[in-house]
């Protein structure tokens, strides 16, 4: 399978992200990445439903909405009604992961299940076969453009396993220093979905940025 990715709409310039947007139409970009943080779950605050509302109205690529929230649950039914793809929730922030991946099925959407770099693939073991995706955190959540955590090299080929000894269909996401170096080391170690933010939007060149990793 080809490697797909999903630029980080994060990183865009936000007073022009109609233009921004429709870069990302224009490239061979798979999807489009959405970070919503509420300041409580993460250190910091992005956007909420009105920007992924204006996204989704502007975006011919499917929405990957990365929720980095507490009890991310409550807004399921609000995050179809945006024609979002992939819901994607945090390990750590719930209580009753189970029940959340089945009623975000129930709604018409993906299910992703997103672990910080603490957290061990060991506690997904037994919902791999329920998921669609895992993203693999690459920095700490909360901010753009940390540096990269070596270990995650080591966590992508773990989650490769397990997943294989599953059977289950889960992609990998990584999301978090992605850029020249760390991605095509990522997808050596097993990785279907690359997320770049600055990488992306802050190259000169963006399209052939996200056709350079498209070709990894």
């Amino acid at each position: 399978m080809a490697t797909l990715v999903s630029p980080s709409l994060l990183a865009a310039d936000f007073l022009n992200l109609q233009r921004d947007i429709e870069m990302i139409n224009r490239s061979e970009a798979d999807w489009l990445h959405l970070d919503v943080m509420d300041g409580v779950f993460v250190p910091n605050i992005s956007f909420g439903f009105p920007v992924l509302e204006a996204a989704s109205k502007a975006c011919t690529k499917p929405l990957d909405v990365h929720f980095m929230i507490t009890k991310p649950e409550r807004y399921i039914a609000q995050t179809a009604k945006t024609g979002a793809m992939m819901m994607n929730v945090h390990y750590e922030a719930c209580t009753h992961l189970h029940r959340t991946i089945h009623e975000i099925h129930e709604a018409g959407m993906k299910a992703g299940v997103t672990l910080n770099p603490s957290t061990p693939v060991c506690m997904l073991e037994d919902i791999i076969g329920d998921v669609d995706m895992v993203l693999l955190m690459s920095v700490n959540p909360g901010f753009g453009g940390q540096a990269f955590i070596e270990n995650t090299i080591n966590k992508v080929k773990r989650l490769r396993r397990m997943i294989s000894e599953a059977g289950s269909k889960a992609l990998i996401e990584v999301d978090g220093g992605v850029q020249a170096d760390t991605a095509p080391r990522l997808v050596a170690a097993g990785v279907d979905v690359l997320v770049s933010g600055s990488y992306v939007f802050k190259a000169k060149n963006p399209e052939e940025v996200i056709r350079s990793l498209k070709a990894l």
